[in-house]
């Protein structure tokens, strides 16, 4: 019973350790980085690891103590070690200090998280100075390399992240001049935009664009667009951080011939996690950008039990149910259904017995309404829902769908 798992975040390494723990004999770990522990070895902020290890850590202690618990389990991880090549319905190919290796395990577990979408991916233009990072370079120069990055920053984005880019700023002795979002709002909790702007005072300035970027060799100054009036105005600065707008890494998803996600641009899964090819599993923020740390441990544990099943004789469903979004609805996970959910004790339910949803727009209340075909399986009213934070929808509704019945279809019936 082999079970190979690819990526050592958070998702991948709860993954280990609990196929370690429900008795998977063999289990591999493969990570292109050097180090085990993923995005969260350079979030040196605290908060991490209150859902899973019920414990508050900051991000290296949690990449260390998941490190840890994975290799004292008995899983095998190997760092500096990529796929090199997977075919649909064919071996993993691996290239790393052993050389290149072929293996044909009995389950693979994608836990290959997201990523932010830089500058290039974003279409600014302007010149190409000095001085523009995304979250994840800027964490890694100051926390990792103990670089400077600048005095005077502007972070593009109103996301979480977007506020863990002010206090890595403020640690590298940096201000932020702004922070600026093409939407009406930020996309937080409100008490950390709240304490943000009572420690820092860092304006926000919505419904703007960063049009243009300019400086020779550093940046020197940035064009912003009011998205409202159209109107322009230069701001000087001599960094700029790119945050948010995640895209799951998927290229070996793509690759290996999954059934892929229009909304999330990921794998395509049912509440076990298993993807369209027998086998393979995806868990973590590879189904979507970006839940946090302890959310995708989770979902990576929730893979690893499925998994676990599987490898010891679980039969694969030969069919599934998609679930489908409405605009203004992005993107439902997990996103199918299994016609024998029932069969298997992990597949009945998603990770933390809910299903997690967002929306393009911001809504205050709205009611969704979930059926398949002329049949309502639920109709209620969310709290909120919007860009860049999800919410979670209880899986109750779930045991009413039918393998006959045709797609679930989740819409906005009343914005609220």
């Amino acid at each position: 019973m082999t079970v190979v798992v690819i990526g050592a975040g958070p998702a991948g390494l709860a993954a280990a350790v609990e196929l370690r723990r429900l008795g998977t004999r063999d289990v591999l770990v493969v990570e292109r980085e050097s180090e085990a522990g993923g995005i969260p070895r350079h979030a040196r902020h605290q908060g991490f690891g209150i859902r899973d290890l019920r414990r508050p850590l900051s991000g290296p202690a949690y990449a260390r103590r998941y490190a840890r618990l994975a290799a004292d389990a008995g899983a095998e991880l190997r760092t500096d070690t990529m796929v090199t090549g997977w075919s649909p319905g064919g071996p993993l190919e691996l290239t790393g200090p052993r050389g290149p290796e072929i293996l044909d395990p009995d389950a693979v577990i994608l836990t290959t998280g997201c990523r932010e979408r830089p500058r290039s991916a974003r279409l600014v233009p302007g010149s190409r100075p000095q001085g523009v990072l995304t979250t994840g370079t800027l964490q890694q120069l100051v926390y990792l390399k103990e670089m400077r990055v600048g005095e005077r920053a502007l972070i593009v984005g109103a996301e979480h992240v977007s506020f863990s880019a002010l206090v890595t700023l403020s640690h590298a002795g940096a201000g932020a001049v702004g922070m600026t979002t093409e939407l009406r709002g930020h996309q937080t909790l409100g008490l950390v935009r709240a304490g943000a702007a009572l420690r820092w005072r860092t304006p926000l300035w919505t419904r703007t664009a960063v049009t243009a970027i300019h400086g020779r060799p550093r940046v020197e100054e940035v064009e912003l667009t009011d998205l409202d009036t159209g109107g322009t105005r230069t701001l000087e600065c001599d960094t700029v951080i790119f945050t948010a707008d995640w895209i799951p890494d998927h290229e070996l998803a793509v690759v290996g011939g999954l059934e892929m996600d229009a909304g999330t641009r990921g794998p395509a899964v049912d509440a076990a996690l298993r993807t369209s090819r027998e086998g393979v599993f995806a868990a973590g923020n590879l189904l979507h950008g970006a839940e946090p740390a302890d959310v995708a441990a989770l979902s990576g544990r929730h893979a690893a039990a499925t998994a676990a099943e599987y490898v010891r004789g679980s039969a694969w469903p030969d069919r599934r149910v998609p679930i489908e979004c409405e605009p203004p609805l992005q993107w439902i996970v997990p996103n199918a259904l299994c016609a024998q959910a029932a069969s298997t004790r992990a597949g009945a339910a998603p990770p933390r017995g809910r299903f997690l949803l967002r929306s393009h727009e911001f809504l205050s209340g709205p009611r969704i309404e979930i059926a398949q075909g002329e049949r309502v399986l639920w109709d209620g009213r969310l709290r909120r829902l919007g860009p860049g934070r999800s919410t979670p929808l209880r899986a109750a509704w779930s045991a009413g769908v039918t393998p006959d019945g045709g797609p679930v279809r989740v819409r906005v019936v009343h914005r609220g």
